[in-house]
């Protein structure tokens, strides 16, 4: 025998508190009768009071809890083996990490806030396989497509600026590390999602995207940041905060460049979402677009199905409960 949700087994102690607390109960209106009146008297006054049938009450009361705490377990026994296939599609969900993703224009920053938006977008993944790039002026798959959205939200934890030891940003290697991945993968059953500010500085990103559309691969772009930008904001040495600088000294700004993302987005036949407060777009692009692409069957395995048998507590407790207002708490007088 198993149990589907075992945690529900701690009502058990509700059961037992309760049972103590009931005999206590009884015992203290014992013992305030015995205070009431001397004991030959206490004896004629409660004549009819049978403490043997208060008792049964009781038992019959905690053994109808504790069977339904048991019911709410819901125990299994006996099973049959049955198929189950796991059907999705593959996204590859790409990041930028540059330090421009650390401007505050979104708050708390683009990198962070992402990040949450990502975490609500694994909530509606149902059996779709995700897989996690990072990319500043290089780009690293830091999680291969798996169903394992656990390990993947680790992931996704551990990601930050520090992680692609290259700065920049370079939106071609990101699609390029993506077609790689997608190598041995049917072209309609997958998509590229890139989260980004858009400030492209090296590479060809529309070039690149031309070679996604030939594989038959959409590429989705979500911009994150505002249009008049604001100033990078970095960690210095000692752990406090400083405004980012370039080469001649100068403070660095972000902005982001929608242009360039939408001519990639439309280049693959995908789509361009501006991130806001109200709607960050990973949604939207998986409502609107992914959802409605064709499934296949990731994986096929046989898995125990075990039979419920719930019932049999649940219906002891109610004989229990049934008996229970059967009894009466007196003893019956001959006349």
């Amino acid at each position: 025998m198993r149990f589907e949700q075992p945690e529900f087994l701690h009502g058990l102690w509700l059961a037992a508190l309760a049972g103590l607390f009931l005999f206590w109960a009884l015992k203290r209106k014992q013992k305030i009768l015995q205070r009431f009146a001397q004991p030959h008297l206490a004896e004629h006054l409660a004549a009819s009071w049978d403490l043997a049938q208060e008792t049964r009450k009781i038992l019959l009361l905690c053994g109808a809890l504790a069977l339904g705490v048991i019911a709410a377990a819901r125990p299994q026994w006996g099973f049959e083996l049955q198929e189950v296939k796991r059907q999705g599609i593959d996204i590859l969900l790409a990041i930028d990490v540059s330090k421009s993703m650390l401007t505050e224009d979104v708050k708390p920053n683009r990198l962070e806030r992402t990040k949450l938006a990502v975490k609500d977008l694994i909530k509606k993944l149902k059996g779709d396989r995700i897989g996690l790039i990072g990319f500043a002026g290089d780009a690293f798959l830091f999680c291969p497509l798996t169903v394992d959205y656990g390990g993947f939200l680790l992931s996704l934890e551990d990601l930050d600026v520090t992680s692609v030891p290259r700065g920049g940003t370079n939106l071609s290697q990101a699609m390029s590390e993506a077609l790689k991945e997608y190598e041995n993968v049917p072209a309609k059953y997958k998509a590229v999602v890139i989260v980004t500010d858009g400030e492209n500085l090296e590479g060809d990103p529309l070039a690149m995207a031309r070679r996604a559309k030939e594989k038959g691969i959409k590429v989705y772009c979500v911009g994150i940041g505002t249009k008049e930008g604001d100033l990078v904001r970095v960690q210095d040495m000692v752990g406090g905060h400083e405004f980012l600088k370039d080469e001649n000294g100068n403070f660095v700004k972000s902005r982001l460049n929608e242009d360039l993302l939408q001519k990639v987005a439309l280049a693959t036949g995908g789509m361009y979402v501006r991130a806001s407060g109200a709607q960050f777009g990973l949604d939207m692009i998986y409502d609107r677009e992914l959802a409605k692409m064709e499934r296949r069957d990731l994986e096929t395995r046989v898995e125990k199905k075990y039979f419920d048998r719930f019932q049999v507590p649940l219906a002891l407790a109610l004989v229990l409960l049934v008996w229970e207002t059967c009894l009466v708490p007196r003893k019956a007088k001959f006349i």
